[in-house]
C-alpha cells in the first residue's frame, strides 16, 4: 500500500504546516469577526451617525454575536497554534 501523506504526516494526522496553516486562518477569520461585530454593533446602536445601518436594533444584536463567534476562533487558533 502506498502512502500518499505529505513528509511528517502520519495517516490520519495533518502535518505541522497544515496545523499551523489552519491555527492563522482561525485567527485571522476571528479578528475580522470581533472587528465587523464591534462596528456592527456600535452602529445598531446609533453612534455612528450617516450610516445605512445606524438605529437599527438589530445590528446591535447581531454584532456580540458576531463578536462571540470571533472570540471562539481566535481561542481555537490560539490552541491550534500552541497544540504542536
Amino acid at each position: 500500500m502506498v502512502n500518499d501523506a505529505p513528509t511528517g504526516a502520519t495517516a490520519g494526522r495533518p502535518a505541522d504546516s497544515e496545523i499551523a496553516m489552519s491555527g492563522w486562518f482561525r485567527l485571522t477569520l476571528g479578528l475580522l469577526a470581533v472587528v465587523l461585530g464591534a462596528a456592527c454593533t456600535v452602529q445598531g446602536l446609533g453612534y455612528v451617525e450617516e450610516s445605512v445601518m445606524a438605529g437599527h436594533r438589530v445590528w446591535a444584536l447581531i454584532g456580540p454575536v458576531l463578536m462571540l463567534a470571533g472570540v471562539v476562533l481566535l481561542w481555537l487558533g490560539v490552541r491550534a497554534r500552541n497544540h504542536r
